[in-house]
């Protein structure tokens, strides 16, 4: 059983986005913060694989996990930028906040970490599921209650490789946003990505710089100008959400649902038009690797409701089909 539900050793693009995140387990430390607190979860809590969803790469500098098993978060709220620093300690959540966005960030922990979630709602009616889901009772689904920072690095994973989506981040909000409030540990390079205004007057060479082609861009342009009635879309049930996203060019149900699964906690808003999923989802509940769009919704209907559920637990799974095919090709537009 346990050898046939074994993980990869190396994740394909769409194995890490069922978002395993590894966070050491946690050590005493003082708390140093302005605004501290404390919850404990009414339910199991696995805090890597309900956190793991938000980081975008090893790198990411607005999302840091630290050896005393504290996960630092750099989020800009509608309070303004905020860090939030958040450990486990057996059964209690202890969480420490800075920024003028701190008070928010605490108010929002207990969706953040899944309060609103319903994983009893979901009925395994497959043996993997059954086993994973078994295997996996920390994992909740997440709730940020924000749109951008979740929508704008969507966009950049637009149509390219992870590796180049992450340096994208990377590199915009090392150099766009502004470091992350609070006794930040130097080392782990935090920022707050770019507010707004801040995204529509970043140069064009600089998005090229970046390995941003324009279409994509031009597409995170539009986002920002809006960016208040995208914000909006938090507070939105998920279909009205998604299609609040989807009126701006560019932003299609794929990006829509990889945003909406981490801002509204979404456990239906299953990511369609991905390169790998379908084949994914196919060939863990049917054999079937070569399975499209069409095939992958009609295997996921009997868990309609829960469709992102269902699909992050295959993620999770680990039974995923090897490659055929080479990977696909890096292209660095900088050097165009």
């Amino acid at each position: 059983m346990s050898s046939r539900f074994a993980p990869r050793t190396t994740p394909t693009r769409t194995t890490v986005r069922g978002g395993e995140t590894a966070i050491p387990q946690g050590m005493p430390r003082q708390a140093t913060a302005a605004a501290i607190r404390t919850w404990t979860p009414p339910h199991p809590l696995n805090l890597g694989l309900t956190l793991g969803p938000l980081r975008r790469g090893p790198a990411d500098p607005t999302f840091r996990v630290t050896p005393d098993g504290s996960a630092w978060r750099a989020s800009r709220t509608p309070q303004g930028p905020g860090t939030l620093r958040v450990a486990q300690r057996g059964d209690t959540v202890e969480a420490e906040a800075w920024g003028e966005g701190a008070d928010w960030l605490l108010d929002q922990l207990p969706q953040l970490l899944g309060a609103s979630d319903t994983p009893e709602d979901f009925t395994p009616r497959h043996r993997l599921l059954a086993v994973t889901a078994h295997r996996r009772p920390g994992l909740r689904l997440i709730r940020t209650g924000l749109v951008l920072e979740s929508l704008i690095p969507s966009i950049l994973e637009q149509k390219v490789t992870t590796d180049e989506a992450y340096r994208a981040w990377r590199l915009l909000v090392r150099k766009y946003g502004e470091p992350a409030p609070g006794p930040v540990p130097a080392q782990l390079r935090m920022h707050v990505m770019p507010d707004p205004r801040t995204w529509t007057l970043i140069p064009s060479w600089e998005w090229h710089k970046a390995g941003v082609d324009d279409k994509r861009a031009s597409t995170i342009l539009r986002t920002a100008r809006v960016a208040a009635r995208m914000e909006e879309a938090a507070t939105m049930a998920p279909p009205e959400a998604q299609a609040r996203l989807e009126l701006i060019p560019g932003i299609g149900p794929w990006t829509s649902a990889e945003t909406i699964q981490r801002s509204n906690g979404a456990p239906d808003a299953v990511t369609v038009g991905d390169l790998h999923l379908p084949g994914i989802v196919g060939h863990a509940l049917a054999g079937d690797r070569t399975a499209d769009d069409e095939e992958m919704l009609r295997l996921l209907a009997p868990y309609e409701g829960q469709r992102h559920r269902a699909a992050r637990l295959i993620l999770l799974s680990g039974r995923t089909p090897s490659r055929r095919t080479p990977k696909m090709p890096k292209t660095d537009i900088a050097k165009l």
